[in-house]
């Protein structure tokens, strides 16, 4: 702002310049005056230069500080609300807020420079005016902030509008969100054609929206030419007038006329940065709403964390696992294991306990860290593929091999050109749903919790893939509390106890073995048929 209001007011002295040089040098004879003035020429020209320029580093400054601390805002917001965030926002909108709305808000900020130093020159013209003609500076104080008073209520509709055009691009990246993510099983179904004339429909409503916004626009640009084109002759006709009436000399009738053609500047400026402040705002509000979200789940005590070898339960089902030990859960019912899976790692509220202390009462940070739920949904992110199995860098590379090993990944890694520092794509999109299960299963155990829950985390892979990945992952969690929810054989047969589960009810426990005398466990383990 400092630097806005500086440059401006350079520009806002070249015209009062121009006319004592032709006054007092040219019309009257003084060569110590025409060089004085032309050396202060020479100096508003090189002060207007160099704020400019400072001004314009600040204004690109001030533009990119403020859109990536929003979207780091935004992220950390996101991180925050965890699992929330899916419940409470879609990710098109996230998107969108990442790609349409923090550029505004940057742009925002930096207007205030330009609207400040258009302010400051319009009122420093007006009181030159002022004392020269009060006639014309009159015109100047009155005419200005009419211009942007008609300017701004033109625009008022426009902020509406943008609300909308937002909106619908949410809406439009939502719809592009899903068809990306979901594009083979669309393929599959043949859903391909329906979703494509859906993003059409919704393309098209977008593209609508952003012409009558453009065109408000380009029409308020127009109006703002003509307003401050017909301001400018006022100011010329009268100063003229004043002239041949002997009131005004040529010199200054030569600086009014610069005034005009400067005022045409602060003016534009002052009606961009409004256009500027509206966008913003309008953009501001989205983020707002979004930072404004809060988590489902309520923070327990802070500080306060389970004990170190704690046994996890669930007492409105009725499962208990004892520390250090490989559990395995079988469901009549899939939909019952993620809600189980969610209720062991507190992502609802639930009686769900650690060594009979509810989780609800301890920190959420501390049970985030000592429970690790693994879904087959979980994302995998774009990047390089040993970073992002191991997000810390803690593990060696040593470890990182051994925990490639136990999930039988090794001839996933070893086909790739340059193994872990190979590319992974968005959502693991370079491999299979077979391969992308034991990725994350590597992730799982890189991360080392002290409890592991695995929510059916062989599912895509073939018999005797599955019976060697269970074996590895009960021997590698030795000493380590692992639960996995499953109706595979090869897992139920490798853990220390089974619970088989009907209606989130515990209805029998024990070996694999020993439940396959019980019916319906063993037609759901051994036939994949769903009693519940």
């Amino acid at each position: 702002m400092f630097y806005g209001i500086v440059t401006m007011l350079a520009r806002s002295c070249v015209p009062l310049v121009t006319g004592l040089i032709i006054d007092r040098g040219i019309l009257g004879h003084s060569q110590k005056a025409l060089l004085t003035w032309g050396a202060v020429m020479f100096a508003v020209v090189v002060l207007q230069a160099a704020t400019t320029t400072l001004q314009e580093r600040c204004d690109w400054a001030n533009t990119m500080r403020a859109s990536f601390r929003t979207m780091q805002l935004v992220n950390r917001h996101a991180a925050r609300l965890g699992a929330t965030l899916r419940e409470r926002t879609s990710a098109g909108e996230v998107m969108n807020i990442g790609v349409g709305d923090i550029t505004p808000i940057g742009s925002a900020l930096a207007a205030t420079s330009r609207g400040a130093g258009a302010i400051v020159g319009v009122v420093v013209v007006a009181v030159i005016m002022l004392t020269s003609a009060w006639q014309l500076g009159l015109i100047v104080l009155l005419g200005t902030p009419l211009i942007v008073w008609l300017l701004t209520k033109i625009l008022l509709p426009v902020r509406r509008r943008l609300r909308e055009a937002r909106a619908q691009q949410g809406a439009l990246s939502e719809i592009a969100v899903d068809i990306a993510g979901g594009l083979r099983v669309l393929r599959g179904v043949g859903g391909e054609e329906h979703y494509a004339q859906l993003f059409r429909t919704e393309s098209q409503r977008a593209r609508v929206i952003a012409t009558d916004v453009a065109r408000v626009q380009g029409g308020v640009a127009g109006v703002r030419t003509v307003l401050t084109g017909v301001f400018s002759l006022a100011v010329v006709w009268l100063a003229a007038r004043l002239v041949l009436s002997g009131q005004l000399q040529v010199g200054e009738l030569v600086a009014f006329y610069g005034y005009t053609v400067f005022l045409t500047t602060p003016l534009r400026w002052i009606t961009d940065s409004v256009d500027h402040l509206n966008q913003g705002r309008v953009s501001a509000d989205r983020v707002r709403t979004f930072l404004t979200l809060e988590r489902n789940l309520p923070d327990g005590q802070e500080g306060r964390e389970p004990a170190a070898g704690a046994e996890l339960a669930d007492p409105e089902s009725g499962l208990a696992f004892p520390s250090g030990t490989f559990h395995a859960v079988a469901c009549a019912a899939p939909s019952d294991a993620a809600a189980l899976g969610d209720r062991l790692g507190r992502y609802v509220d639930s009686a769900a306990t650690a060594d009979g202390t509810p989780l609800a009462d301890l920190s959420l940070a501390a049970v985030r860290e000592r429970v690790l739920i693994v879904r087959n949904d979980d994302y995998l992110f774009a990047g390089v593929l040993g970073h992002e199995l191991d997000p810390t860098r803690r593990a060696s590379q040593e470890q990182v091999r051994d925990a490639v090993a136990t999930a039988s990944a090794l001839e996933i890694i070893d086909v790739l050109p340059t193994g872990l520092e190979s590319e992974l794509q968005a959502g693991g999109g370079n491999f299979s749903g077979g391969e992308r299960q034991r990725l994350r299963l590597v992730r799982a155990l890189l991360a080392d919790p002290e409890i592991l829950v695995m929510i059916e985390p062989t599912s895509a892979l073939d018999g005797v893939t599955e019976a060697k990945v269970a074996q590895q992952l009960r021997d590698r969690r030795t000493g380590r509390t692992t639960v996995v929810f499953t109706t595979s054989p090869a897992v139920l047969g490798v853990a220390d106890r089974v619970w088989y589960v009907e209606d989130r009810k515990v209805t029998a426990s024990g070996t694999h073995e020993t439940l396959l005398r019980n019916t319906r466990y063993e037609s759901l383990v051994t036939r994949g048929v769903d009693l519940a």
